[in-house]
């Protein structure tokens, strides 16, 4: 019986590791959109056996992350403008009340991680690391989620995040305005910080606006990336 459930165990890790590591190199346009992908070309890359590839793919496909063409193969998928601005639309709906609720409960806020966070965002912009700075902004506004005393917002956007940050790194990539990313973060962390909330309100939704900009920019510089 351990035998099995070790087995059953293991067979589980890979494949979440799997679909996870795919994910990611998805989101971080490692993977092109419109980019051909195969089992077997996963399989030998994560030396793990195709089953838990298929699984994986079966997974992304349910989340628009994979299209597959009869006859022709599995393919990423093409960014589609007017689903990112849905979820865009949600998000800006959801931080903004959660960034609220942190302003009026800033004793809950991890007011310390936010100014370090805020520090290493400005090193990855002196260093020009857009990869780590996509990571450092997922953590910023994770933190502030976690101190509006609603996490599971936080979890609700994970949902269906990915198609979003696929045009945030990309935006990331093009090095479109990384200053006032910083500067508009700074506002936000600020403005929670001396219990401002109809500021912070502001704030927030002015940076979340910010992405629908620059979509027509990016739409024109990579084309082959967009629907």
């Amino acid at each position: 019986m351990l035998h099995e459930k070790n087995n059953r165990v293991r067979s589980y890790s890979t494949r979440d590791h799997v679909y996870e590591t795919l994910r990611e190199n998805i989101i971080k346009l490692k993977f092109k959109p419109g980019q051909n992908v195969s089992e077997k070309e996963i399989s030998e890359m994560l030396s793990v056996s195709r089953t838990p590839v298929r699984e994986a793919f079966v997974k992304l496909v349910q989340e628009e992350l994979l299209e597959v063409y009869p006859q022709k193969g599995t393919f990423i998928s093409l960014i589609d403008l007017e689903y990112v601005e849905e979820i865009r639309f949600i998000r800006e709906l959801l931080e903004r009340a959660a960034v609220k609720l942190a302003a009026e409960n800033s004793g809950d806020v991890d007011l310390v991680s936010l100014r370090e966070n805020l520090q290493r965002q400005r090193y990855c912009v002196e260093e020009k690391n857009y990869t780590k700075l996509f990571e450092l902004d997922e953590e910023f506004h994770y933190i502030i989620t976690l101190g509006s005393g609603k996490p599971r917002i936080w979890s609700v956007l994970q949902n269906f995040n990915a198609h979003l940050n696929r045009i945030r790194v990309l935006s990331l990539a093009a090095n479109y305005n990384w200053e006032q990313i910083l500067s508009q973060h700074t506002k936000i962390v600020d403005a929670i910080e001396s219990q401002n909330p109809d500021l912070a309100d502001e704030a927030m939704g002015e940076h979340l606006r910010k992405l629908r900009f620059e979509l027509s920019s990016l739409k024109e510089e990579y084309p082959t990336y967009f629907k």
